[in-house]
């Protein structure tokens, strides 16, 4: 059962940063696309300001889970390197119940405002809802909470390992 789950959570938390590597490509090409339009042909697309935001948006709640998986999101450095193997598994649990629920806030929340946003429109992209943009808290809670466990399951300390 953990192995089919960490294979789930690998495979959600792969895909969801593909997510957010796209995204960054999405944002710096229509920011390059941007300048070329404003400082080259001098005739500015005023849409790619807005999609340039969401799309970091995007980028930013699609990466979070991969920082759950490393553990490198909650960091407790110091209380970790002297506690004993016992307080350092209870911590584990202590640092992933706080972000558990922080994340079960942002996902709450972040549905809410996606729902709200139906009506509204986006300013130069009038045919696109502010759904689609507050949609991305949601869709980066529940992909962090995978995570989250992932690393609850089997903990990854990358932050640890490269700090001097």
């Amino acid at each position: 059962m953990k192995q089919h789950f960490l294979s789930f959570e690998r495979f959600t938390t792969g895909l969801a940063l593909v997510v957010a590597c796209a995204m960054l490509a999405i944002s710096a090409s229509l920011g390059m696309f941007q300048i070329i339009m404003r400082f080259v042909i001098e005739a500015p697309a005023e849409w790619t300001e807005v999609l340039i935001r969401f799309s970091l948006i995007w980028m930013v709640f699609m990466g979070i889970p991969m920082a759950f998986r490393q553990g490198a999101m909650v960091s407790v450095d110091v209380l970790y390197r002297w506690s004993p193997p016992r307080i350092r598994r209870v911590l584990d649990f202590v640092v992933s119940a706080a972000a558990l629920a922080l994340i079960g806030v942002i996902i709450w929340w972040g549905w809410d405002y996606a729902n709200r946003g139906k009506v509204q429109t986006v300013t130069g992209l009038e045919e696109i809802s502010m759904f689609w943009a507050y949609l991305a808290l949601p869709v980066g809670g529940v992909f962090s909470v995978i995570s989250i466990i992932g690393n609850l399951l089997d903990p990854q300390r990358l932050e640890l390992e490269t700090a001097q």
